[in-house]
């Protein structure tokens, strides 16, 4: 019996595009850390456990929204990503997934978070969903982005919503609470940043993204980052201020502000080429520290009761 080798028409080419490029364009990452701010919102918003629906579905669906966010902004930066190295393999900008597949993909996911929101949850914590998706994938990266330095700062407001929409997902209310939990993240945002655009300095400029070491300098932005990271540990001291949280909080996020001032610090002597990016990637785990130490000191001082 003769082998024969089946080949497919040139008319119906070979298709290059899974559930790996389809997941590539979720950030999977950052929307894990996202999703811990938003679970810990959730905690902290009753005095016990917080209903196990709400949980389930709100973590679904700001989840699938914020996925959503990431694929749009995939989409928008395509071309400017093919110009950097740290985002030239992402799905589009190398061209193994169509744009049209993506527009669908980022539709689907949007529409699905917001709709199981309202559904399952509440309408306020659905339309503060749709918001921040719209001040992430539209306002920060089709116009922020690229027009002016500032863009980390304005735009930081929808990266740091996830406490206040696990809030929202349980009481169906805004309160002062869940906004200083929202200005922890905002004052976070740009320290953490600035110190990856530091380290990608060439990548930004040769895209032509007015991020604040190419537009202002690099000593100026080592400076900014100091200056911030200041103003991040006043906000993190103030959930013991209102009495939000207790001593052990107070504890552990003092160590966590040392060793965090330790890296800005670095940073803004210059003198270390590395520190930049040690300081990045610190300053996600001190993120995840000091909202464990919310979720933790509320729970023992709930057990103390």
């Amino acid at each position: 019996m003769r082998n024969t080798t089946m080949t497919l028409p040139t008319a119906f080419p070979a298709v290059m595009w899974g559930w790996k490029e389809l997941l590539g364009l979720c950030k999977i990452n950052v929307v894990a850390v996202m999703l811990v701010c938003t679970a810990v919102g959730m905690a902290l918003s009753t005095s016990g456990l917080p209903p196990f629906g709400n949980v389930v579905y709100g973590l679904l669906g700001i989840g699938l929204a914020s996925c959503g966010a990431a694929a749009f902004n995939h989409i928008i930066d395509r071309r400017l990503d093919v110009l950097m190295s740290r985002t030239s393999h992402r799905p589009i900008a190398s061209k193994r997934l169509p744009v049209k597949i993506a527009i669908i993909w980022a539709s689907l996911l949007s529409f699905a978070g917001i709709f199981l929101l309202a559904w399952q949850v509440n309408l306020l914590v659905a339309l503060l969903t749709a918001a921040s998706l719209i001040g992430y994938a539209l306002i920060y990266t089709a116009f922020l982005k690229r027009a002016t330095p500032q863009n980390i700062v304005i735009g930081g407001v929808a990266g740091a919503a996830p406490p206040l929409l696990g809030w929202v997902a349980v009481t169906g209310q805004i309160t002062p609470e869940p906004l200083l939990l929202m200005l922890i993240i905002f004052a976070w945002t740009p320290p953490h940043f600035w110190a990856l655009a530091i380290h990608k300095y060439e990548d930004y400029a040769r895209a032509g993204i007015p991020m604040l070491p190419v537009t202002h300098g690099i000593p100026f932005t080592r400076l900014q980052i100091w200056l911030y990271g200041w103003l991040t540990v006043l906000t993190t001291l103030m959930p013991v201020m209102i009495g939000m949280s207790g001593p052990l909080y107070l504890f552990v996020v003092l160590c966590l502000n040392a060793r965090f001032m330790f890296w800005n610090w670095k940073v803004w002597r210059g003198q270390d080429a590395q520190a930049p990016i040690k300081a990045f990637w610190f300053s996600i785990r001190y993120l995840l520290g000091v909202f464990g130490a919310l979720l933790l000191d509320h729970y023992a001082a709930a057990l103390a009761w």
